[in-house]
């Protein structure tokens, strides 16, 4: 079965409103189904095959062609297939994803696998704010599934997230875990100020010193044994962690003491820069 193939040809002047574009519902369609289905426009509504041109039909097998932006909620709440976009993308990509795969040869924009709980989403380019956080007003983030930024991020990440790993390749920005109650965030270049700030439960690991907060107490120095289940974990997804006790190891940070919490922040430091 091939997979359908969508090909921008006509920018959108505002934001499209796309959460048709998902494996759940391509995999059933037509071609004709697939082209007429709606997309929101400022306030129109228009026909899919008015943006892009498209080939194939009946499959949970998506890719995507063009700068797309402009184009939000690519595979919004999908539970199987893949999606992969040759191109920048919108923002809420993957937002509320159950399962499947999204892969983004670009960048992508704010909310990238938004309170999503299952799945895999990798950004070979930038990010912005909010990856895998909760929505305003929402009490749980990231429920679930993986999710890895090749370059940098934006504030926010992992905001209130309850289970599930982040791994960010680039610096991000300000409060990375904010007010997190469990899950895994790993910052392979660090983060600017505020990490951790109320998070509760789950695991920050910075390969990066980092500017930590005085409701942050040290807590030993140590090689904890799921850092190498961790790396082996994500070595097929081009990330490893450092945990060979003879080259170093990972000072440990307890808190956020400003509230109830049980978090901690490991941040990598080799012998000679103790």
């Amino acid at each position: 079965m091939s997979a359908v193939t969508l090909r921008l040809k006509q920018d959108p002047v505002v934001a499209l409103e796309a959460e048709v574009i998902t494996p759940d519902r391509f995999a059933e369609m037509s071609h004709e189904e697939i082209c007429s289905s709606i997309v929101y426009h400022g306030k129109r509504q228009l026909r899919l095959d008015e943006f892009f041109d498209v080939e194939g039909e009946r499959s949970d097998d998506l890719i995507l062609h063009g700068d797309l932006n402009r184009v939000r909620h690519l595979g919004r709440a999908m539970t199987r297939g893949s999606l992969t976009a040759h191109g920048d993308v919108g923002m809420h990509l993957g937002a509320q994803m159950k399962a499947g795969r999204i892969e983004v040869f670009g960048n992508a924009s704010d909310w990238v696998g938004a309170e999503m709980s299952g799945g895999k989403i990798h950004v070979h380019g930038q990010a912005g704010q909010q990856v895998g956080a909760a929505y305003r007003g929402s009490l749980a983030g990231m429920k679930g599934g993986l999710i890895i930024i090749d370059g940098a991020a934006g504030i926010e990440v992992g905001m209130r997230m309850r289970r599930g790993t982040i791994v960010i390749g680039g610096p991000a920005k300000d409060f990375v875990g904010l007010q997190m109650k469990g899950g895994t965030i790993v910052l392979r270049d660090g983060a600017e100020i505020r990490a951790g700030a109320w998070m509760q439960r789950g695991t920050i690991i910075s390969l990066k010193p980092l500017n930590m907060m005085p409701t942050f107490a040290k807590s030993g120095f140590q090689n904890p044994t799921f850092i190498s289940v961790y790396s082996s974990l994500l070595k097929p997804h081009g990330c490893e962690l450092p945990n060979d006790a003879s080259v170093g190891g990972y000072l440990r940070y307890a808190g956020d003491r400003a509230v109830p919490g049980k978090g901690e922040i490991l941040v990598w430091q080799e012998h000679s820069a103790s």
